[in-house]
């Protein structure tokens, strides 16, 4: 297989401030070989890969790494924002600029990233006052975008993940028994079931002076045996952790504490639904969940969430989105392997049907939806439990939504019954009303902040933005 580095070795060369003629020398090769392949007219070979490490110390996967289709995409969804007008370039534009302009495509999306995140704490704040405290990017955001840049794949994880799985050896009935064992016999960790009114609101209770983790009755087998495989991430795979975590570019306390739980639970996903026999099964059973979630004793939420890290290069599944979001729209969980927008707080389309599914608790609910810049998806959200604690938390229900452009829809079970190619059949929505820039919405709640509404005093449409 070739492989081409045109834009990154021309990227790499430009900021050491070396000529073509002076990259070449360092490498053995004439400078003409060293423009052709800046040109994409050569690959990249072993000799000038050794060299490349030798002379420029590059690491060799961020050398050889694709990942010019989720620049793409990113890039695509980028100038199809209402601010830059109604004249966005085409496919052919885009490539050309992440080829030939990397280190100004990069800032570009920085710009825009830095923009949006200030758009976000407008719509959070409304007219108030800004805190000064909230011009910094959350945690969450952060994170998100940490795991989007990775492909939401963490192949240490995965490796380490399969080693223990391995290792382990036992059916799924016997798991959570195989991992209260592995706790004891390895770590000396005992195991203890408490009651309710024990833990409070907490689910978990490590102690490693105790030696002692505390689970909830408040939480069902299949979610005891998560928070085991999850405990088990930071005993057994702490190096691994730590070199995920080496890569984040922000050090914030705050940041890494939650980002190290999101890893372990990545962990303990692929703990318990191994790569290559997950991906295999949700082949067959045309991605159906609920068989799934049976097949490796695992919950709904569980599935839909390991399904958007089946990433692997040469061996991927869909890409897909994952978003949870309570009653009052908030977003609760959010990863997305797709160029679908997923925003941060609450507020999202009430023309999307996520909304509607807490209507129908335990009913996965099937819709296609078009974007403002024409992206089409296919979704389905169904609402998942929470466990209670008392009398004043027993509703606890989310909805869950997963989701994947249109051109995989035809691989799931729930889309197979469905005219996908039909236009008139997907749903226009928008991420949310602040930024959609959709003209006669009948569900319209916010006036767009980039977009100015003609209205008409004479007319008067289906809501007061409508007129």
């Amino acid at each position: 297989m070739k492989t081409f580095v045109g834009p990154r070795l021309r990227q790499l060369r430009r900021e050491h401030g070396h000529t073509q003629a002076e990259m070449a020398n360092r490498l053995g090769v004439s400078p003409a070989y060293i423009n052709l392949m800046e040109h994409n007219q050569r690959s990249l070979s072993v000799r000038v890969l050794v060299g490349l490490l030798e002379s420029y110390g590059v690491d060799w996967q961020d050398l050889v790494s694709d990942n010019d289709d989720k620049i793409f995409d990113d890039l695509r969804r980028a100038v199809a924002d209402p601010i830059f007008s109604d004249k966005s370039p085409d496919a052919r534009e885009l490539r050309s600029a992440i080829e030939n302009t990397p280190v100004f495509t990069s800032q570009f999306m920085k710009l825009y990233g830095e923009y949006r995140m200030l758009v976000e704490n407008m719509m959070r704040l409304g007219h108030e006052r800004m805190p000064q405290e909230l011009l910094t990017t959350s945690a969450e955001t952060v994170i998100h975008d940490f795991f989007r840049s990775n492909s939401n794949f963490f192949p240490e994880l995965e490796l380490e993940a399969a080693k223990l799985n391995a290792d382990l050896g036992e059916s799924v009935d016997d798991i959570y028994s195989v991992l209260k064992g592995r706790l004891k016999d390895r770590h000396g960790i005992s195991v203890k079931l408490c009651r309710v009114e024990e833990l409070g609101d907490a689910l978990r209770i490590y102690t490693a002076e105790d030696n002692e983790v505390l689970l909830s009755e408040g939480l069902d087998h299949i979610n005891r045996v998560f928070q085991l495989a999850h405990l088990l991430c930071f005993l057994e795979c702490d190096a691994a952790l730590e070199k995920v975590i080496s890569r984040l570019t922000d050090d914030r306390e705050s940041v890494i504490n939650r980002c190290k739980v999101e890893l372990a639970n990545y962990f303990a996903a692929a703990l318990l639904m191994p790569y290559d026999v997950f991906l295999t099964f949700a082949t067959e059973s045309d991605y159906d969940i609920d068989r799934m979630a049976a097949r490796f004793g695992v919950s709904f939420e569980q599935v839909c969430h390991r399904l958007t890290t089946l990433q692997r290069e040469g061996n991927k599944g869909i890409p897909f989105f994952f978003l949870r979001v309570d009653k009052a729209g908030n977003v609760t969980k959010r990863f997305n392997s797709t160029a679908f927008q997923i925003a941060e707080y609450g507020g999202s389309c009430p023309v999307w049907n996520m909304h509607t599914a807490f209507r129908t608790p335990g009913v996965v609910v099937p819709q296609f939806v078009e974007l403002p810049d024409g992206g089409r998806f296919f979704t389905l959200s169904r609402t998942t439990e929470r466990p209670a604690f008392s009398n004043d938390t027993q509703d606890r229900r989310l909805v869950l939504s997963l989701g994947c452009s249109i051109e995989h829809a035809d691989k799931m079970v729930y889309a197979k019954p469905f005219a996908i190619r039909d236009k008139k059949d997907f749903s226009k929505i928008g991420i949310n009303c602040h930024l959609c820039p959709r003209e006669g919405c009948s569900q319209r709640a916010h006036q767009p902040l980039l977009v100015e509404l003609n209205i008409d005093p004479s007319r008067r449409g289906s809501t007061r933005y409508d007129n």
